[in-house]
């Protein structure tokens, strides 16, 4: 990527900063019977991440669904090492933000322009938790 650095302005909701590979998704993840957390791996079945592992990774989203036991599954990839490096989201849900305080991760949510349809998976962001900055830094 030449030129201009992407920029997202969002709302800080963990606070943080980290840079790594983003992975992004148009569809929601469900905690509850979506994720492995012994692997840091997708597991719901039809979702466009099936089978793709999210640990380590800027994991770029649209938000939660399902239970609220979604934030007990993110907080054991967290105990177990597979969390991912930091959450990107679109819409705030009490579920969505109470997974992203106990997998205490940086995560920004509610960024413009929209980063699920700007970032593309395998581009380097850095995530910045405490000003609600996401930022493309190479594609």
């Amino acid at each position: 990527m030449t030129g201009t650095m992407l920029e997202f302005h969002g709302r800080g909701i963990v606070p943080g900063v980290v840079e790594a590979e983003a992975l992004v998704t148009t569809e929601t993840i469900s905690g509850f019977g979506g994720i492995d957390v012994a692997t840091g791996t997708v597991i719901e079945p039809r979702h466009e991440l099936f089978g793709v592992c999210f640990t380590g990774k800027v994991l770029v989203f649209p938000g939660a669904k399902g239970s609220s036991g979604w934030s007990g599954f993110f907080q054991s990839t967290r105990l177990l090492g597979t969390a991912p490096a930091a959450f990107v989201f679109n819409v705030m849900t009490t579920k969505a933000a109470l997974g992203a305080i106990v997998t205490r991760i940086p995560t920004v949510v509610g960024a413009s322009p929209d980063p699920v349809a700007t970032i593309r998976t395998g581009d380097l962001v850095r995530v910045d938790g405490d000003r609600g900055i996401v930022t493309v830094l190479s594609r």
